[in-house]
């Protein structure tokens, strides 16, 4: 603890002295970190990543009271969820994972059409009945239309909120084998624009490919394990093998090994799950030579999966934390179940998870809303089965 201790000090004498002087002429006198101004500690202990925080709450019980009051975590995304197919009705499901409970809003606006990619609030939605996209804000009910899109949406993804100005949207279809066809569009435009690639290496675009956005592109993980990158700036696309990829993470063509895989990103790293074993496995991308890379322990990480986006979080609290959460499972129909890292186990603990949940179109998460107003209409029933408290 001593030792702790001292590094935290030595760490934030560092600020301190950055940030700190004596007017001339005046007496010295000696302040240590422990006898800091609060103003000027809270605003110290505010600027720390959540982790760091905690490490420095540890060193008296003054730090830890001020450490906590500005201590921020992330909110866990909410799981958004289609009403049942056998079941009438435009009442979909918000599940909020933190607090085991679950809020319903009709959506009319939405009939015939299912999700197609998800961020800072917003949905990216796909009619199949006439080949539309479009974007809505479940929590504002705004909907903004796109341009009608010639070829079907299968897999789509878009970069920024849609009020961004630098929001551009990407789907990628299959053309041949070896020729993919991406079609992009920006909010504001009159038509999509599509654009043939001819690969060097086999890249077939079907349902089961994994799009996230990093580092202003748009990187598509296929199902042999290849990885496309689309920079939409500069319209080019380039097909990447990933090197030493596990032969359970490529050439898997049945439906539950390419269901089980997931991509998110987070922070400009890209991350690869895989669930089709026993337990969840977890790799991160080395960008530079192109190799997924096994991580030992998720730290203090929490993945929310999904088939169509994925999230990650690093600054939750309490039980979340070191976790993977999965969306609906049908055995029971609690809204999602979870698997801990520390335990070695699911929880709820039951052989019969489907991981996937019934449908790969039929659920997603979402930011999770500034204030419950929205849902005010709107009936709420708890989940009283607290996944930690199942044998």
């Amino acid at each position: 603890m001593a030792g702790r201790r001292s590094e935290n000090l030595t760490s934030l004498g560092e600020v301190i002295g950055e940030n700190t002087s004596f007017s001339s002429g005046q007496p010295h006198v000696q302040i240590t970190e422990l006898d800091l101004p609060t103003e000027l500690l809270e605003k110290i202990l505010s600027q720390l990543t959540l982790r760091e925080n905690i490490c420095a709450s540890a060193v008296c019980r003054r730090w830890n009271a001020v450490g906590t009051s500005v201590r921020v975590a992330d909110k866990a995304p909410w799981l958004m969820i289609f009403p049942p197919p056998h079941e009438s009705g435009d009442l979909y499901e918000f599940y909020d994972p933190s607090q085991h409970q679950s809020y319903f809003i009709e959506f009319p606006e939405l009939c015939d059409s299912r999700f197609s990619y998800t961020k800072d609030c917003w949905l990216l939605m796909y009619n199949y009945n006439t080949n539309c996209v479009f974007f809505f804000c479940p929590y504002t009910r705004e909907l903004i239309k796109l341009p009608k899109l010639g070829l079907p949406c299968h897999i789509a993804a878009f970069s920024a909120s849609p009020k961004c100005p630098s929001c551009v949207i990407f789907t990628l279809a299959d053309v041949s084998r070896t020729v993919v066809a991406i079609s992009t569009c920006r909010p504001g435009a009159t038509q999509w624009t599509t654009v043939t690639y001819q690969n060097q290496h086999q890249f077939p675009s079907c349902i089961w490919n994994k799009i996230v956005f990093c580092r202003d592109i748009f990187c598509c993980l296929n199902r042999n394990g290849f990885l496309g990158v689309y920079n939409p700036e500069k319209g080019t696309w380039v097909v990447h093998p990933t090197h030493h990829l596990p032969n359970f993470l490529k050439n898997s063509y049945s439906h539950i090994c390419l269901r089980g895989k997931f991509m998110a990103e987070h922070d400009g790293d890209i991350f690869l799950i895989h669930t089709s074993g026993k337990n969840p496995v977890v790799f991160k991308l080395d960008e530079t030579n192109k190799v997924w890379v096994k991580m030992e322990n998720l730290g203090g990480t929490t993945i929310f999966v999904n088939f169509l986006c994925s999230y990650v979080r690093t600054d939750l609290l309490g039980e979340m934390r070191k976790r993977i959460y999965f969306p609906k499972v049908q055995f029971d129909g609690k809204p999602c179940v979870s698997y801990s890292f520390d335990n070695g186990r699911y929880y709820p603990q039951n052989p019969s998870h489907d991981l996937n949940g019934p449908g790969p179109f039929e659920s997603i998460w979402i930011e999770a809303p500034e204030h419950l107003s929205t849902f005010l209409e709107s009936c709420c029933l708890p989940d009283n089965n607290n996944d930690e408290e199942d044998s």
